[in-house]
């Protein structure tokens, strides 16, 4: 059977590349699909390595739509993804959607899978939403990933800082900030590793009919900062603790719903999680997998 192609946008970047990655090493899609990524510059390292592994890598500008029809040309399934920051523009990142979408309409691919995100009136978050909405509209079979809050961030510039006063043991103390504004010891975070997103598509690249539309809650867990602190600490066996835990009363919150996605969100993740044929990385496997990195 000759083999599918498979476009891949944002190809050098964490989604694209580990996507790539996902579908190079799994026994049964390496064999349905051929790989196509597409960046805005073939020349850096990161593309070269790709092409070196046999990926097909492509030259295009988001805010060029011809350039988009001619990566996505002969495409049976795309992968869509905008960077917000680049921008810095709810506009422009709306526009550039949406011309995505249209590129991958225009070249007759099969089905468009969208890196979207849940409406929560922030701008990084509200303009990929609006841009799902209107793929919903088109005549194209589509999955959106909505991932959540992304595991790496933690290696960066979400990592524990340490403090300059040893504690009362001698040791070392790192404390956690806020991972984002009005996040607290007791929020719930959905939490994901971006090395799983493969593992979180693959039921649609199986079967595109049964989940033509759907919304993936793509996050391994709910857990709150304070629970993250007590696996660095079990794992690592340093100090690390939320800034101002111990005056945040713990809250039982037993089978809540995560703000980030919104009412339901237990189920659909519950939902979600049942229906991979892989086992997603929970925050403790990711720390004892980085554990080098922290401190």
């Amino acid at each position: 059977m000759e083999q599918q192609l498979f476009t891949v946008f944002g190809a050098t970047g964490q989604q694209g590349g580990a996507l790539l990655q996902y579908l190079f090493n799994h026994p049964r899609l390496s064999k349905i699909y051929r790989l196509r990524g597409v960046t805005r510059d073939s020349k850096k390292p990161a593309a070269r390595a790709l092409v070196e592994q046999g990926v097909e890598m492509v030259e295009a500008d988001m805010n060029d739509p011809a350039s988009l029809e001619a990566a996505t040309q002969g495409s049976h399934i795309v992968f869509a993804m905008t960077d917000f920051w680049s921008a810095g523009s709810k506009e422009t990142e709306i526009a550039q959607g949406k011309a995505l979408a249209n590129a991958a309409l225009a070249t007759k691919a099969h089905a468009l899978i969208w890196s979207s995100l849940p409406r929560i009136g922030l701008p990084n978050f509200d303009g990929k939403a609006d841009v799902e909405a209107y793929i919903r509209n088109l005549p194209m079979k589509s999955l959106f990933y909505m991932p959540g809050w992304f595991m790496q961030n933690q290696l960066s510039f979400s990592k524990p800082v340490k403090q300059a006063n040893e504690n009362q043991q001698g040791g070392e103390t790192y404390i956690l900030k806020p991972l984002f504004p009005g996040c607290e010891a007791d929020t719930l975070v959905p939490l994901v590793d971006n090395e799983d997103i493969g593992k979180y598509l693959q039921p649609f690249l199986d079967d595109q009919d049964r989940y033509n539309g759907v919304g993936l809650v793509a996050s391994s867990e709910f857990m709150t900062p304070r629970d993250m602190c007590a696996v660095w600490r079990k794992v690592t066996g340093k100090e690390v603790w939320f800034e101002n835990e111990e005056e945040v009363k713990r809250i039982d919150r037993g089978g809540e719903d995560s703000w980030y996605y919104g009412d339901g969100s237990r189920k659909a993740l519950e939902w979600t999680l049942e229906q991979m044929e892989g086992k997603t990385t929970s925050w403790e496997d990711f720390v004892k997998r980085e554990e080098g990195a922290w401190f």
